[in-house]
């Protein structure tokens, strides 16, 4: 559980079953949370966008394709109409052919607010080799020098 009140967490669960089971699960915030992500206030702002970020969404394997995360999308829409949101705004990676394809199915569409970029970095066998220590100065001519 988070103490932030602009995160919400649903947690979707199957009952009617010989027990209870958790098949869904979203997280979703009202405001841009962090300062490791892509996302920029002023982009929304400019659009008069209202957004509803989707930080998790994910059904369990067993579950997928029954018709779960459609619903789990229904609900944090509803909750975006609650909230006074206008659009629900998610990330996907672009080589997820089939998120893409379930997004897109329901009317979901690319934002050109960001592109991710990558460098490779050459790898090393230690971050800072070792080296040799310096001598230990004399105490009396440590604390001459200043050192």
């Amino acid at each position: 559980m988070y103490e932030d009140e602009s995160v919400e967490q649903l947690l979707f669960e199957l009952v009617g079953a010989p027990h209870a089971e958790i098949v869904g699960y979203a997280e979703c915030a009202f405001g841009i949370a962090g300062a490791d992500n892509w996302m920029n206030e002023t982009y929304f702002e400019k659009r008069e966008m209202r957004p509803l970020f989707v930080d998790e969404l994910a059904v369990h394997p067993s579950y997928q394709g029954r018709g779960i995360g459609g619903f789990i999308l229904e609900q944090l829409d509803h909750l975006a109409r609650v909230r006074g949101c206008t659009h629900l705004v998610l990330e996907v990676a672009e080589n997820n052919e089939p998120a893409l394809r379930f997004y897109r199915s329901r009317n979901f569409y690319r934002l050109d607010a960001a592109i991710f970029l990558a460098k490779k970095v050459p790898s090393e066998a230690e971050l800072l080799p070792p080296r040799p220590l310096r001598r230990a100065r004399a105490a009396g001519k440590a604390r001459r020098d200043g050192g």
